[in-house]
């Protein structure tokens, strides 16, 4: 296998490593409907989420931009 197929195959494994958490930050946010909390609760659930999306965001750009590098 050469350098470039490797690469292809290393950008799609984080690939769907980044789309797999981005469907768990989802099914996280669908869990936490379900609960009954107070506000404030709902309030840090939310920060949560927008924190753990940032972050795979961040990600996503990193995987980006390694791989355009090569």
């Amino acid at each position: 296998m050469n350098q470039l197929e490797l690469q292809d195959k290393d950008w799609e494994r984080d690939w769907k490593t980044i789309v797999n958490i981005f469907d768990t930050i989802e099914h996280l946010e669908h869990l936490f409907e379900d609960l009954d909390v107070p506000y404030l609760r709902e309030i840090q659930q939310k920060v949560l989420l927008l924190n753990l999306e940032k972050y795979t965001w961040s990600l996503q750009n990193y995987i980006v931009e390694k791989y355009s590098r090569a």
